[in-house]
């Protein structure tokens, strides 16, 4: 007998990335939230099947969010809410406003009641300086019923051409061991920028969101300059500037009043097609072909984040390269969604171990998979 689809919601959905990823993995999208218009045309052209809600998440009731649902099970809830505002609930002001976007995120999975959670951050939200937002999830999290575990997770070692790390918290409300996935790559095995950019046709044979004209190089000093820069380097450094560019070429930086002596963000990269592509972001300018003189298209970037060829984009370019940057990439979310399947499989509970918030961030930036685990692991990883 063929095993029931589980039914999830993703708020702050986006483009879909995440939803993407979730249904490769055999999941099944009821419902789509974000309230970015654009954003959620293409999701809902990627998600046909899907219910989609475009207005301010504050305004969705519990009443509209059981009719969207249409009054279906929901065994997961996902999302990647803004978590800054938690910084202040250990000071007394629980009523910051950049709190009300997660607030909400709870209430709704409150309301919804789901097995499982899946709560996507930025790394730097388990670094030392950010305890408080840290220990505001989990506690939010916990008066509802739900033992979050999160973990640092690089996206290259998932199939993802791309050195992307996000943190992923996992979660459930039955007392199961919370599973993140294991690495699918090593570094000898990793997917490179050449590997998925021979091959960028959809399985009707034609090749969308690939406008290679809209990837020109308008100011004629950057067209002259990246065409002295080789595949795979960039200008960051004073060494840099003197090996690949003229002196007329030049930047003009005063380089003795420069911070460490480096640029914060390199210059005129160049991606190399024998390597994972750096973070894909939500500037379009930032990334130059490793071979042509001129920018990634939005197919480029788009597969660069493992969406696949069909994942069609809608919006102006600009529009697009925010729904790209700012999405899971979907092959780390497919990873993600087989880990809550084992769990959903194997549904091994465990004796609840409550860790510091100390404790959970030294073990979030642990890439490696962990085969001996003590108490106070047992919930960050499995055997």
């Amino acid at each position: 007998m063929k095993k029931q689809q589980l039914n999830f919601v993703d708020l702050f959905a986006g483009a879909g990335g995440l939803s993407n990823g979730l249904e490769q993995a055999g999941f099944k999208c009821i419902l789509g939230v974000d309230f970015d218009k654009p954003a959620m045309i293409t999701f809902k052209e990627n998600h046909k099947h899907a219910e989609v809600y475009t207005e301010d998440i504050k305004d969705l009731t519990e009443e509209k969010l059981l009719q969207l649902t249409k009054g279906q099970k929901i065994s997961l809830v996902c999302g990647g809410p803004p978590c800054q505002g938690l910084s202040t609930v250990g000071k007394g002001i629980p009523d910051d406003s950049r709190n009300y976007l997660f607030k909400h995120f709870v209430r709704l999975v409150e309301v919804l009641n789901p097995t499982y959670v899946i709560l996507e951050n930025v790394t730097g939200i388990v670094g030392r300086k950010n305890e408080n937002i840290l220990q505001g999830i989990l506690t939010e999290f916990s008066k509802i019923g739900y033992d979050l575990t999160p973990k640092v997770l690089s996206a290259h070692f998932y199939g993802v051409p791309q050195k992307r790390r996000r943190t992923i918290f996992i979660g459930n409300n039955k007392g199961y061991r919370n599973i993140h996935p294991e690495p699918k790559f090593n570094d000898k095995t990793l997917r490179n920028v050449g590997d998925i950019f021979t091959n960028l046709k959809a399985k009707d044979g034609k090749i969308y969101n690939h406008n290679k004209s809209q990837a020109q190089i308008k100011k004629e000093l950057d067209l002259q300059r990246i065409r002295h820069i080789p595949e795979g380097k960039s200008i960051r450094y004073k060494k840099d500037e003197d090996a690949y560019l003229p002196t007329k070429l030049k930047l003009g930086i005063d380089w003795s009043e420069i911070r460490e002596g480096r640029l914060r963000q390199e210059k005129y990269k160049r991606l190399d097609r024998k390597l994972p592509s750096q973070t894909i972001m939500t500037d379009s300018h930032t990334y130059f072909h490793p071979t042509e003189d001129r920018y990634l298209t939005v197919r480029e970037a788009a597969s660069i984040q493992s969406f696949p060829n069909n994942f069609i984009f809608h919006g102006t370019v600009t529009q697009q390269w925010r729904q790209i940057g700012n999405a899971v990439p979907t092959l780390l979310a497919k990873a993600i969604g087989e880990a809550i399947l084992e769990m959903d499989s194997n549904k091994e509970k465990i004796e609840k171990n409550h860790l510091s918030v100390s404790e959970i961030r030294s073990q979030a930036f642990n890439y490696k998979v962990v085969k001996k685990i003590n108490k106070k692991q047992q919930i960050l990883f499995k055997e």
